[in-house]
């Protein structure tokens, strides 16, 4: 088991293009350790909770073999958003001055259509992932998996953890947040993981968690 480390730092040195998905506009960028990224905005909709949720479920992922892409702290500085020529997109730009959250781009990915599933031990980790995390996401409608290099790659886990949408404002009950129950019926890989009773991927959940 690989445990997370803390998320390197770099500079968005290029602006290439919006990714026009969602309500959260990330964006493609260059970086100056000539890393390409998604970066994602703490001045988008969402705000930087998201960011955080995509933080903690990313390093519980790599703590449970599931392939996802690494993470950086992505410093956004001030020319480009300046010269930015969409104005929907120089507004978000403009108000995500400073860190941001990269996420390591896959060349050539394509997204999940079911026609290379990956391991059923696997998918079973990715299922108890989603609901140790409370994942509303990885459905037929919303997958958030990609394959790459023919392997299953999880991304996008803004969508974990709501209950930082209530928090501190309305309260939080721990307790509560953990006891419901998840609904793993809908969930894109239901039916490759088989039966998760007894399986060893709650195992590794519980020794990654207790880590």
């Amino acid at each position: 088991m690989t445990l997370p480390t803390a998320l390197a730092r770099v500079t968005a040195t290029r602006y290439v293009l919006p990714l026009r998905e969602g309500g959260s506009l990330p964006g493609l960028v260059e970086a100056s350790d000539d890393g390409t990224y998604v970066m994602k905005l703490t001045g988008a909709g969402q705000g930087p909770r998201v960011l955080v949720a995509e933080v903690i479920v990313a390093g519980l992922a790599r703590a449970l073999e599931i392939p996802t892409p690494e993470l950086v702290v992505l410093d956004l500085q001030e020319p480009i958003a300046r010269f930015e020529p969409d104005e929907e997109v120089q507004d978000v730009l403009s108000a995500s001055l400073g860190p941001n959250l990269g996420v390591d781009y896959l060349p050539g990915a394509f997204g999940y259509d079911g026609s290379r599933p990956p391991s059923a031990g696997l998918a079973g980790r990715i299922l108890w992932l989603d609901a140790l995390t409370a994942n509303v996401d990885r459905t037929w409608s919303n997958p958030n998996l990609l394959v790459w290099h023919g392997r299953t790659w999880a991304i996008d886990h803004g969508a974990a953890l709501y209950f930082h949408h209530a928090w501190p404002s309305r309260g939080v009950d721990p307790a509560r947040f953990a006891a419901q129950p998840y609904d793993a019926e809908r969930h894109i890989l239901r039916g490759v993981a088989g039966s998760l009773a007894g399986s060893a991927a709650k195992g590794d959940l519980d020794e990654a968690c207790a880590a």
